[in-house]
């Protein structure tokens, strides 16, 4: 099993993941910056395309009027430099769109940029993601069916919460 979402499909799907057992998956550049705001005392929630409007829903809920960050991890090329990854930035955008839809606010300008790029997608995910880098890497490594899964927009109602080493559904 990996971080592909259709390998953990195929592993719900034949049982693997019954039972209450726990699925722990890398993602080294998120998990290094969720950890190190969980260590500082942060409330972390873990957000994609497929959540949207269920961790806007329970930030909103959670935050009040609290300021709140939306981080773009990006990803790390080999050498541990970090590489800006175009998904998270829409990504960021569609969650930030989907607070100020609930009435939070008002946003950074960095904030509406994310949203600005998300928003000038239109109803071209699929193919937007699957032509950036991170797509192509997908495609060309023959994960290519991976790309309409992590399109699937608000497929999710999960909200998963850093809670000590380990997120679980709020």
């Amino acid at each position: 099993m990996s971080l592909s979402p259709l390998s953990v499909r195929a592993a719900a799907a034949d049982g693997v993941l019954g039972g209450g057992g726990k699925l722990v998956l890398p993602s080294p550049n998120g998990s290094a910056i969720a950890r190190q705001l969980g260590e500082a005392g942060v409330p972390v929630v873990g957000a994609s395309l497929r959540n949207v409007k269920a961790v806007a829903t329970w930030v909103r809920s959670a935050a009040g009027r609290r300021p709140v960050a939306v981080v773009a991890a990006g990803e790390r090329w080999p050498g541990d430099l970090l590489r800006p990854a175009v998904e998270d930035l829409w990504g960021a955008g569609a969650v930030i769109q989907a607070l100020l839809d609930a009435g939070s606010g008002p946003a950074s300008p960095e904030a509406l940029a994310a949203v600005a790029a998300y928003r000038d997608l239109g109803r071209s995910l699929v193919r937007a993601l699957s032509s950036c880098a991170s797509g192509q890497e997908l495609i060309a490594d023959g994960y290519g069916d991976e790309i309409a899964v992590a399109a699937e927009l608000d497929r999710s109602s999960r909200v998963p919460v850093l809670q000590g080493e380990s997120f679980r559904a709020a």
